[in-house]
């Protein structure tokens, strides 16, 4: 159930969502109330611009990464990374039959980076999937079939495919870590993810160490950038909104702590 409503709050949060739905009250009472119709729609088209503006979208990425801390220790070789998912599109990689990614395909990336200079002796991919079909692809396992391709040996692979959202991850994390007996551990996801992810974590009484990245947020001064529509910046206030919504709902539930 929860699954299901974290969905439909994804869509309401969507300003594209807004501005439909104020375009479309304004459609039904056009012939009754003239005006609010008219002030409805500007509404709508307001909202649909600024949230497609960069400097809107920019200043609401950097308050969404703004709690995403590196701590990453460059002297210590950690019993396992665990990468969270996220960074695989599972419908393209379905068709294809290949790995297809997303804009958060560093993270799979950083944890081979890591595994690779021996800054990790394991590495645990925890991402499951939301499809409940049999032969729904099932993230944890097509990267780790990815990571032995490019090299990495199949021991030094962790795989837990159950979780289905970030504190399902945590959860099961902590199982595993437990089971391995792994004392020193690095987090590895998107910056505008990890304050909640890594609170996820603590609540269930881990505290990795945290490297970031995936990260969105320019660092050019917002009056310089241009306040033209794009479709980018639109996509970018959309995955902003939803985050900062997820850790109100997250910290509500006791779920996460700081």
């Amino acid at each position: 159930m929860f699954l299901f409503l974290s969905k439909v709050l994804d869509l309401l949060l969507a300003p594209l969502s807004w501005a439909l739905l104020l375009w479309l009250v304004a459609g039904v009472v056009r012939r009754r109330r003239a005006r609010l119709a008219r002030g409805l729609s500007v509404l709508g088209t307001l909202v649909l611009y600024a949230f497609s503006s960069e400097p809107v979208a920019m200043g609401l990425m950097r308050a969404t990464e703004a709690g995403a801390v590196t701590s990453l220790q460059p002297r210590v070789t950690y019993d396992a990374v665990i990468v969270l998912g996220g960074g695989l599109d599972p419908a393209a990689t379905e068709r294809a039959g290949v790995p297809e990614y997303n804009a958060a395909a560093e993270r799979v990336l950083r944890g081979f980076e890591l595994l690779r200079e021996g800054k990790a002796r394991q590495v645990l991919i925890s991402g499951g999937s939301l499809d409940p079909r049999p032969e729904a692809v099932v993230e944890a396992e097509v990267l780790a079939r990815q990571l032995q391709q490019w090299g990495i040996p199949a021991d030094r692979i962790v795989q837990e495919g159950r979780s289905r959202n970030t504190r399902e991850n945590a959860l099961e994390s902590a199982r595993i870590v437990q089971e391995r007996g792994w004392k020193s551990l690095l987090l590895v996801t998107s910056a505008a993810h990890m304050p909640r992810a890594a609170g996820c974590f603590a609540a269930v009484g881990l505290r990795p160490d945290t490297l970031p990245v995936d990260v969105r947020a320019s660092n050019s001064p917002l009056r310089r950038m241009s306040w033209l529509p794009r479709a980018g910046a639109l996509s970018v206030s959309t995955d902003a909104l939803r985050e900062l919504a997820g850790r109100v709902v997250y910290r509500l539930r006791g779920w996460t702590v700081e």
